[in-house]
């Protein structure tokens, strides 16, 4: 499936039992709503899909793998209602992931703000560069991490959960991603990053489908709840999202 327009585009390829997913958009991979929407609708497609084991996440280019939040549509939403639903795609994204049939493996290439640290943190297993630090920037526009915060709490406990929420201005390193369980590989080339991507969705790939799924259930167990949660969490992002901090804030980031 390749899905294009204006505000960036999914694709996906299908190769020896893998399915690649790339997301990309020109303000650093950010996610618009179309985008969230449509990475949701193609996760839950392969879920279903039997001639593939594997969900390879990435996104497009060498540079950022994802800016989180488009600030475009961040600083148009003027009401509750288009601010819970804004935020709700977010939750959306992560449910798929979190529900998907498929072992899903994270391919950062480069650094990871506000939603798509919460991308990394729900695939099931990491891939990352050497420079593809991470950061948590909501408090510093006004907002917080509320949606995403259960994935990342998951993969680096609430300790780690609060030195990127509370140091909202500054990033940590893919060193303390990896020692902290966000990342479970980090390597010093793209080169080396992608050629054990390949060796290890190849081996993956090759497992029993039905013992992988079942891992896959065991890997999300007890997280049903967040059928519920991350909505009530997108009620809380999408309040604050229209104060006149935030929207200072963002004007500001934007400058």
């Amino acid at each position: 499936m390749n899905t294009l327009s204006p505000n960036g585009f999914i694709a996906t390829t299908i190769d020896n039992k893998t399915a690649t997913i790339t997301f990309s958009h020109p303000a650093s991979n950010s996610f618009p709503s179309n985008l969230l929407k449509d990475l949701t609708a193609e996760l839950n497609l392969l879920s279903d899909n039997n001639s593939i084991s594997v969900i390879v996440l990435k996104s497009e280019g060498n540079s950022a793998f994802c800016a989180g939040a488009s600030f475009d549509e961040l600083l148009s939403i003027d009401n509750f209602e288009d601010g819970k639903l804004f935020f709700s795609g977010f939750a959306n994204v992560i449910n798929a992931m979190r529900t998907c049939k498929k072992i899903i493996i994270g391919r950062v290439q480069g650094k990871a703000v506000g939603g798509g640290v919460g991308l990394a943190s729900a695939c099931d297993y990491v891939f990352a560069a050497e420079n593809a630090s991470v950061k948590l920037s909501e408090l510093a526009i006004g907002i917080g991490p509320f949606v995403i915060e259960p994935a990342v709490s998951r993969k680096i406990g609430k300790t780690g959960m609060s030195q990127l929420t509370l140091a909202a201005h500054d990033w940590k390193s893919a060193k303390w991603a990896f020692e902290n369980g966000l990342y479970s590989e980090i390597f010093s080339s793209i080169e080396d990053l992608d050629s054990s991507l390949t060796i290890f969705t190849s081996k993956l790939s090759s497992y029993n489908p039905e013992a992988l799924q079942e891992m896959k259930q065991v890997f999300w167990e007890n997280t049903e709840h967040w059928n519920t949660l991350l909505y009530d969490r997108a009620s809380i992002s999408g309040q604050l999202v229209l104060s006149d901090f935030t929207k200072n804030a963002l004007n500001q980031f934007k400058k």
